[in-house]
């Protein structure tokens, strides 16, 4: 390999470095895995909407396990397998049910309740979950708490009692609402695969926007005690990569014919879900940021966990679906 080849290997490993540092994440890795999930997204989109919903429900049950993980290294329990059972029936019935609406609503209660009684159990962590827990906590933080089942004495054992019971039901609200609120659209309206591109895709070009522009121009922070990297031009460009990409699919989407009456949704829909992006971020770095952890999990390379990909598609799927119901489309 001659010095010139050689020079401009290390100037573009010194720029990866750079980059890397200045979005705090494995960039290459990051792409790879973005590209990786957005082929497998398409696919199912495209191939059978079906395909879409049991997609969501996996993500779900990888997302709830990984809050098992991140909720028991701070002594709480959310009662994961019932929360699968229930979540996923949910998701299902309210689905292919006929009453969307009202079946998800029923489904929704009727898993907080049963997840609320069953957090009310005192339980020690499995072997597996210990083994979870440990990569996120030292050795003996891990075992100590698994000696201590979540508070053996009574006054412990109450307050710990309360405290699941209140994790658990943020957890049904956080992951089986919010999901069962990104395939909603794609029960009405007649446009199946546009409101799952715009549930899904909308708010990745969110993070992907805010990423770009804050790493590239950030200055000002939003609120540096959550999370320092997001900034006020971060903010700009998630709006700004998400009104193209509303306008995108909207135009492929509609006729032409519809746009002198739908033009503002795409707008409003670009310039919200911007914003409702960056509001899932921060919310999902307040709950790292209380439980003392880095990411939910390490599960998709470059990105943390599950939820660290999807928790700006979470909090932007109640808005996107509220629109889409008001505008009838």
């Amino acid at each position: 390999m001659s010095t010139k080849e050689s020079s401009a290997e290390k100037t573009g490993q010194d720029a990866v470095e750079t980059l890397n540092k200045r979005t705090g994440r494995n960039m290459p890795q990051a792409v790879a895995t973005g590209a990786l999930l957005v082929v497998i997204i398409l696919a199912c989109i495209l191939v059978r909407i079906d395909a879409f919903i049991y997609l969501i429900v996996i993500f779900m049950t990888l997302g709830l396990w990984e809050l098992r993980v991140d909720f028991a290294t701070a002594g709480l329990h959310i009662p994961v397998i019932e929360l699968w059972i229930c979540s996923a029936a949910t998701m299902l019935a309210s689905f292919y049910a006929p009453d969307h609406v009202v079946v998800m609503t029923a489904g929704v209660l009727v898993t907080a309740l049963i997840g609320a009684l069953a957090a009310t159990r005192n339980h020690r962590l499995g072997g597996r979950l210990l083994k979870a827990v440990n990569a996120k906590l030292s050795g003996k933080d891990a075992q100590t708490m698994a000696d201590a089942s979540y508070g053996a004495a009574k006054g412990e054992s109450q307050l710990s009692s309360l405290a699941s019971v209140g994790v658990t039901l943020l957890t049904v609200v956080y992951i089986t609402l919010l999901a069962c609120l990104i395939t909603l659209p794609t029960t009405f309206g007649g446009h199946p695969a546009a409101h799952a591109f715009m549930v899904i895709f909308l708010p990745a070009l969110s993070d992907i926007g805010g990423l770009l522009f804050g790493s590239l121009f950030g200055k000002h922070k939003i609120a540096p005690r959550i999370s320092p990297g997001k900034s006020l031009e971060g903010l700009a460009g998630s709006m700004l990569c998400c009104l193209v990409g509303a306008l995108v699919i909207f135009a492929a989407t509609y006729p032409m014919a519809d746009w002198g009456r739908i033009w503002w949704v795409a707008l409003l829909m670009g310039i919200m879900v911007g914003a409702t992006g960056t509001l899932g971020d921060l919310s999902a770095s307040l709950i790292k940021r209380d439980l003392g952890i880095k990411d939910m999990g390490h599960l998709l390379k470059g990105h943390g966990g599950v939820l660290d990909r999807v928790d700006s598609i979470l909090m932007s799927a109640p808005f996107i679906t509220l629109v889409l119901l008001i505008t009838g489309l």
